[in-house]
């Protein structure tokens, strides 16, 4: 599905949406639920891609359903592996996480990638903007394209309402909300969330900030 120009949601890959941005060169942004890299490989054909056509993969953090087919989707693409700093010794298996995130990694195992390249913030990439919005996880990162906001897990949408990020799988609060004040500074028009179906921005956005 094409949300906006060159952005492709990988419909194969429903329940933790991985996006494709088709720009400068071809960006793979997260990597969908481990053991299901034949979902995400089948999307890439739907639009007209191998994964060896792939020339950097983003991972907005380092949850289970975001890296889950990293290490496989870099071997058969070589593309160049992006991650947040904060969160490396996370995705590389160096240290483990604490609360629900321990008992859900505990019991979904993850093949730990070689991370090449780490962001800072503000950098472009392939035409995207990272943009650090911490709260969901340490070093959460969201991007933006265009007017399209690829939000990771900063928010979800359900019958085109816009939530924050759930509560039990919130690292802080507080971070949560300064990262959504500040995103929503920025100029977007679709917001494009790892849950829920991408939507229009409206006054979604302002809503937020009431809760």
């Amino acid at each position: 599905m094409e949300i906006a120009p060159d952005v492709h949601l990988l419909e194969e890959t429903k329940g933790s949406y991985v996006y494709v941005i088709m720009g400068q060169e071809p960006v793979l942004i997260d990597t969908f639920f481990p053991g299901k890299s034949e979902q995400v490989i089948a999307g890439l054909e739907r639009i007209g891609l191998r994964p060896h056509d792939i020339a950097h993969i983003l991972l907005t953090h380092s949850d289970v359903d975001h890296v889950g087919n990293a290490r496989r989707l870099q071997e058969l693409s070589g593309a160049k592996l992006w991650a947040p700093r904060e969160e490396l010794p996370l995705i590389q298996g160096a240290q483990k996480d604490s609360g629900l995130r321990r008992v859900i990694k505990a019991m979904i195992k993850v093949d730990a990638p070689a991370i090449d390249a780490v962001y800072d913030a503000g950098m472009r990439i392939g035409g995207l903007e990272v943009i650090p919005s911490p709260g969901h996880t340490r070093g959460h990162v969201s991007l933006l394209y265009g007017d399209v906001l690829l939000a990771g897990d900063l928010v979800t949408t359900r019958r085109g309402r816009l939530r924050p990020s759930p509560g039990p799988l919130t690292w802080n609060k507080e971070a949560l909300r300064k990262s959504i004040r500040h995103v929503g500074t920025l100029p977007f028009d679709w917001i494009c969330p790892a849950h829920g179906e991408p939507v229009r921005r409206g006054a979604l956005w302002e809503g937020l900030l009431n809760i």
